[in-house]
Order: structure tokens, then C-alpha cells, then sequence
């Protein structure tokens, strides 16, 4: 663990509160809001839709509060990769870091291709895929420059993204009582908000969207990863999710009423934001077009972000062993360059969409994506709560801790029931099944090939076991 901090240390610890604040909020607020909205909507009604999202809210705050008792506690850049290896196993840690890997970088490429979806609107003759090879080409220039710079970059991002959704609630409550009047309709008040209209396809669908609402909020746990790379990690990380998680159920719950109101369900597809529909049938001049290019600056955003922690994940666990040792190196300009590449790699998942239907792809890559970031946080709250437990056996007094869960054990323990169920939930859905066990088949053979690998390693040479253990643990 010594040799792992110093080699941490190499990272510059350049992010301030400002940049960590608005890089967690950056990396929530893109796909999942403004195209993933209107497709959950459609596929649960508005209740179901907002029950989702509240509830998908409650989750975020409990693994919110356990990775920021650990990352507090333990600043480092591989975050929920390390703290499971130390306090719940090595090949958990093995394990989780790869799967959260896939599932970042699989975001990536749902990014992409919803970028290259937005994209039509104003070159429809020009394939999806054209668009995803350009942008991850910029996305490529931006990661490789300073990290400074990068975070500097995503905090303007953010900030763009944060003024649009304030405007679009405003410019939305003035549509559904008539202030602003829509071209094709009345003003719809509350009528597709009454009680018959909120669950059209019956409450049970509720279960089978929430993988869909836990991919809209991944992102937030950027946090963590950030917690290597910025200053003060033991003031600003607390500040940070404290902000974060209020903007973020606030911004989705709103989004999620308006767009209910103001829409029937089903009007409501994936092909096209319901963010841009609205301002269409505004009828403010440019506005659609301001607010298509500002969803696809935040779509970006979203994939830069996950880019970064991808890279950053991957240069932590090649210093950890569990990953090849090139990945571990950093450029000049202190960036994993070598791990960015083989994350873009994986980005190119998104030019899929030049062979099959891009909504075909963009559903089953969130999917995916979902269902890994679901496992990371179960492995995040398993961490917490055998934190604690070894903290208080170890002789350590919990006034020492500079940010602590409260009500341990419940929070950890709910947070684990709570995504296993969703999880269960998953194998109902034919739809969602096959990255279901995609999922959990790559997370096993993860297990599986650690164990094997550290099982030869005690057979040439028992003594070398004992040593790896003490730098991991």
C-alpha cells in the first residue's frame, strides 16, 4: 500500500472544489436526463417514472455517503477499486475495478452514439456512426491534455448544462399553465398527470425501467475517483456530495413532472430529446437549436467524464498488479496515456451503430452499462460496512472519522438489498436479460482467472503470497 501512495503521489493533486463538485454533477446530468428521461417515461408512465427516480435517488444517497466515508478516509485515484481489494478481498477488488472499467467505458460509447443520434437533427443524411469516430476523436485530445485542464474544461461544461435545465424548467412551467403558449395543443395544465394516465402499463414495468433510472445517475461517483487528483480531499469531498446530491433529484424530479405534464406517454420515444421537442413546440426562435447543441455539449461532457475515470481506474489497479503494468504509465503531462487509449478502444462500441439500428444499440449499451454500475455500488456499501467493522476491531474511535454513515449499519445493508433487488428484477425483463448475464458472466470470470493467477503464483513460490497480500490489503 506504501508503494501504491507513492506512486499516487505522481498525480497532481490539481482539481479544486469547484472542479470535483462540478465533475460529479457533469457526469450525472447528460444521456440520462435529457434522452433517457423521455424513454423511461414512456415505458412507466409518469408515476412510474417518478417513483423511479425517487427511489433511484434514495440509492444514490446511500452509496453517496459510504463512498464519502471511505474516500475521506482514504483519498486515492482507484477509489472503490482499492477499498474493495483492502477490506473485502483482493479479487473483489480485482473484479470490481474491471467491471466498473467495462461499464465506464461502455457509457462512453452510449454517449457517442447518442451524440451522433442528436446529430440528425441537423445533418439527417450523414450516418450515426460518422459522428461517433469525430467526437471520440476530440474526446481523445481533451483526455490526453493536463488534468487541470480537463477538469477546467468540464467545469464550464457543467456549468452550461446545469443554465439549461434551470431554463427548461422555467420555459416548461410556462407552457403547462398557458404562459407560453404550445403550437399544436392547449395548454395542458395537469390533465396527463391525472390519476388514470400515471401508470398506463401497470406498476410492475416500474421494476424493469429502474435499471434505467441507476444508469442516469451513474456518473456521481466520479467523486471517489476524483479524490486521488484534487485538493483538500478531506474538506471538499464532503462539501461535494452534499451539493451534488440535492441538484441532482431536484433537476431530475423536476425534468421527469414537466416532460409528464406537457407529453403523453407515449409520444414520448428515444430517437429524439423531449428537451428539444418542447422548445420546438414553444416556438422560441432558435431555441430548439440552442438547446440541441447544449444537450450534445452535455452528452460530451458525460462521456469525457467517464473517459477520465475509466483511465484513471486502469492506472490505479496496473500499480495494484491487477492490471498490465503499461497502463500504469503517465505522459509527460502526467496523464495515463496509455490507459486512455485502450479506453478508447472500447468506445468505439458505439460505431456499432453503422450495422445495427442505432436506438438497438443505445439500449442494450445502457443496459450494459447499468447493470455494472449497479454492481460497483453494491461493492462500494460492502466496503464501507467491512470498514467500519475493521476500523472499530482495530481500536479505532469513530470521532476520528472526519465524515462518517450515519445509522451503520442500516444505510450499507439497505443500499446492498436494494440493488441486489433490482438486479433479481432485471432477470424478468427479455429486453434487459442478456446484459444481465453478460454482466454477471464477466464478473465471474474475473473471479475466476484471479484465482487461478494467484493460485500459480503459491504453487512456483508459497512465500510471495503473504507479500502480495500486505501491498494490497
Amino acid at each position: 500500500m506504501v508503494e501504491q501512495e507513492g506512486q499516487q503521489n505522481q498525480l497532481n493533486r490539481s482539481m479544486k472544489r469547484r472542479h470535483l463538485f462540478m465533475l460529479s454533477l457533469g457526469g450525472v446530468i447528460g444521456t440520462g436526463l435529457f434522452l433517457n428521461a423521455g424513454y423511461t417515461i414512456n415505458q412507466a408512465g409518469a408515476g412510474g417514472a417518478l417513483i423511479g427516480y425517487l427511489f433511484g435517488g434514495i440509492i444514490l444517497y446511500l452509496v453517496m455517503v459510504c463512498l464519502g466515508e471511505l474516500a475521506v478516509h482514504m483519498p486515492v485515484t482507484g477509489s472503490f477499486q482499492t477499498y474493495a481489494s483492502k477490506f473485502i478481498s483482493p479479487s473483489a477488488g480485482f473484479s470490481l475495478g474491471w467491471m466498473y472499467f467495462i461499464g465506464s467505458a461502455t457509457t462512453a460509447g452510449v454517449e457517442f452514439t447518442a451524440a451522433g443520434i442528436l446529430m440528425k437533427r441537423w445533418f439527417p443524411d450523414i450516418s450515426v456512426w460518422v459522428w461517433c469516430a469525430i467526437f471520440i476523436a476530440l474526446l481523445f485530445v481533451l483526455n490526453a491534455l493536463t488534468t487541470r485542464g480537463f477538469a477546467e474544461a468540464e467545469y464550464w461544461f457543467a456549468g452550461i448544462k446545469v443554465v439549461a435545465v434551470i431554463f427548461f424548467i422555467i420555459i416548461g412551467v410556462g407552457t403547462i399553465f398557458g404562459i407560453i403558449p404550445l403550437q399544436d395543443r392547449p395548454a395542458p395544465f395537469l390533465e396527463n398527470l391525472a390519476p388514470t394516465s400515471l401508470f398506463p402499463a401497470g406498476i410492475a414495468i416500474l421494476f424493469v425501467t429502474m435499471m434505467n433510472v441507476i444508469f442516469s445517475y451513474q456518473g456521481s461517483e466520479l467523486i471517489g475517483i476524483a479524490a486521488g487528483e484534487s485538493e483538500e480531499p478531506q474538506k471538499n469531498i464532503p462539501r461535494a456530495i452534499r451539493n451534488v446530491l440535492v441538484r441532482i433529484i431536484v433537476f431530475y424530479l423536476a425534468s421527469i413532472i414537466i416532460l409528464s405534464a406537457i407529453f403523453p406517454s407515449k409520444e414520448l420515444g428515444l430517437l429524439e430529446s423531449p428537451f428539444v421537442t418542447l422548445m420546438d413546440l414553444a416556438g422560441i426562435p432558435f431555441a430548439p437549436d440552442i438547446m440541441n447543441f447544449v444537450i450534445l455539449t452535455a452528452i460530451l461532457s458525460v462521456g469525457n467524464s467517464c473517459i477520465y475515470a475509466s483511465t484513471r481506474l486502469l492506472w490505479a489497479m496496473a500499480h495494484d498488479g491487477m492490471a498490465p503494468k503499461p497502463f500504469g504509465k503517465l505522459s509527460k503531462r502526467k496523464v495515463p496515456f496509455t490507459a486512455l487509449v485502450f479506453t478508447m478502444i472500447f468506445s468505439l462500441l458505439s460505431l456499432l451503430t453503422s450495422v445495427i439500428a442505432a436506438d438497438t444499440v443505445f439500449v442494450l449499451l445502457m443496459s450494459i452499462a447499468g447493470i455494472s454500475v449497479t454492481i460497483s455500488w453494491i461493492g462500494i456499501a460492502l466496503s464501507q460496512f467491512m470498514f467500519r467493522r475493521k476500523y472499530l476491531q482495530g481500536g479505532g474511535k469513530l470521532e476520528d472519522l472526519q465524515y462518517k454513515v450515519p445509522f451503520y449499519p442500516v444505510i450499507p445493508l439497505v443500499c446492498i438489498v436494494f440493488c441486489v433487488s433490482i438486479l433479481i428484477f432485471l432477470a424478468f425483463d427479455p429486453t434487459q436479460l442478456v446484459g444481465l448475464l453478460v454482466g454477471l458472466g464477466f464478473l465471474i470470470i474475473c473471479y475466476i482467472f484471479y484465482y487461478i493467477k494467484n493460485k500459480k503464483k503459491e504453487q512456483i513460490n508459497p512465500e510471495p503470497k503473504t507479500n502480495t497480500e500486505t501491498k494490497t490489503l
